[in-house]
C-alpha cells in the first residue's frame, strides 16, 4: 500500500503528532509512506499531481523520535513523487494553521485533493467534505440537540443581548481558529471588558458566542470517529479526557490542559449516532468530537490528535486499527478498479 500524508509542513511536524505516528506504523507493517507539505503539491502539465516528498529507509521505528528524525534529518529519501499514483492520500494539514504570509495554503491540500480523487486515489477525509468545514460553521449544520446555543456575527449590540439571555455567561471564540486560541469566558462581572474582548476577537473576522456549559469546569472528552462510528480496538474506545488547569477554562492540551482517562457512556454514544449520517454523507473517515456534559462542543475534522493520548490510558494501539481500515479501503478498490466514489469510500 503507498500512502501520502499532507501536512502544513514536514518541517514543523512533531514526534507527539497522530500523523507522526499513523506515519511509524504504516511503516512498521510494511507499507510505503511519503510525507509532503502544503507548498510542495503541483499540477503538472500532463495533467497528473506530483509532491516532493519524504520517506524513511524501510526499517522497524521503535519511537515515534527515530521515525521523526529520519524523516526531516539526512537519512530521509527525498523525491518527486506522483501522487496519482498513491493508493491513499490523507490530508492531514490544519486550515487553521495557514494564516498570514501562508494563507494561499489553506485550501491547498483540498484542491489538489479533488484532482488527486479523479484517478482512484482515495483522499481522506473527503477534499468536498473538507470544503464544507473550513470555518466553525460547519458545526452549525449538524442537529441543534447536540449543540451549544450558538450566534455567529461581528455585531457588538447582538453579542450583548445573546449575553443577556445567557445570564451574563457565554463563551466568545473565533470563526478560524484551533487550539483553543483566542477563547474567553465571559461572566456577569466581566461586562464591563466585553467590548475590548469582542475588539481583540473582531481582528480575526467573524465571533462565535456560545453559551456556557457549566460540565465544561470538569473539562472536555475527545472520542474518535472512524468510518462514521466510535473508534473501537480491541474492546476499548479510543478517547481520553481533557481536565482543565486552574482557572483557564480551555481543556486543550497546549493550553495547560491535563489529560486523563475517558469513560464513554451512553450518553456520549447517542451523540455519535446522531452525527454519524452527517460525518458519512461529507466522507468523513477519521474525526474527533470535543464532548461536554451532553452537548458537542467541536467536530474536528482537519488532523483531529490525540491518538497516542488514548493508546495511553486504553493500552492499545489505536493506529494499527486506523491502518487496518485503509488496508481494507484499499482492498475494495482492487476488486471494483478503483471504479468507487470517494465520498463513499471514505466511511466504508
Amino acid at each position: 500500500m503507498r500512502i501520502g500524508l499532507v501536512v502544513n509542513d514536514v518541517a514543523s511536524e512533531q514526534a507527539g503528532y497522530t500523523t507522526t505516528r499513523l506515519g511509524m506504523w504504516a511503516i512498521n507493517r510494511g507499507h510505503e509512506v511519503w510525507v509532503m507539505g502544503l507548498g510542495d503539491l503541483a499540477y503538472d502539465a500532463d495533467e497528473n499531481i506530483r509532491a516532493r516528498a519524504c520517506s524513511v529507509p524501510r526499517k522497524q521505528y521503535k519511537s515515534n523520535e527515530l521515525y521523526l528524525n529520519s524523516l526531516q534529518g539526512k537519512s530521509a529519501i527525498r523525491e518527486r513523487i506522483t501522487v496519482d499514483d498513491l493508493d491513499i492520500l490523507m490530508l492531514r494539514s490544519d486550515p487553521a494553521n495557514e494564516t498570514g504570509d501562508r494563507a494561499w495554503a489553506a485550501s491547498a491540500g483540498i484542491n489538489f485533493g479533488r484532482i488527486a480523487m479523479r484517478h482512484g486515489v482515495i483522499v481522506l477525509n473527503d477534499p468536498n467534505g473538507l470544503a464544507k468545514a473550513v470555518n466553525k460553521t460547519y458545526f452549525q449544520l449538524f442537529p441543534e440537540e447536540v449543540r451549544p446555543r450558538t450566534l455567529i456575527t461581528r455585531d457588538v449590540k447582538e453579542i450583548k443581548q445573546f449575553a443577556e439571555e445567557q445570564g451574563g455567561h457565554i463563551v466568545l471564540k473565533p470563526l478560524q481558529g484551533s487550539g483553543g486560541s483566542g477563547v474567553f469566558l465571559v461572566r456577569p462581572e466581566d461586562r464591563a471588558n466585553l467590548n475590548q474582548i469582542v475588539e481583540s476577537l473582531l481582528r480575526d473576522g467573524y465571533i462565535i458566542a456560545q453559551e456556557y456549559l457549566p460540565a465544561a469546569h470538569e473539562g472536555d472528552i475527545r472520542l474518535f470517529m472512524m468510518n462514521g462510528q466510535p473508534l473501537r480496538y480491541k474492546g476499548k474506545y479510543c478517547a481520553f479526557r481533557r481536565k482543565r488547569s486552574g482557572d483557564d477554562m480551555r481543556s486543550n492540551v497546549h493550553a495547560g490542559g491535563k489529560l486523563a482517562e475517558a469513560v464513554i457512556t451512553e450518553e456520549h454514544l447517542k451523540l455519535a449516532e446522531i452525527v454519524r449520517p452527517k460525518l458519512v454523507q461529507d466522507g468523513m473517515f477519521l474525526v474527533g468530537l470535543d464532548i461536554v456534559g451532553d452537548k458537542l462542543m467541536e467536530i474536528n475534522v482537519f488532523s483531529p490528535g490525540g491518538l497516542g493520548s488514548a493508546q495511553k490510558f486504553e493500552k492499545v494501539n489505536f493506529s494499527n486499527a486506523v491502518i487496518d481500515a485503509l488496508e481494507r479501503k484499499v482492498e475494495y478498490m482492487s476488486y471494483y478498479r478503483r471504479n468507487f466514489d470517494n465520498d463513499e469510500m471514505a466511511t466504508l
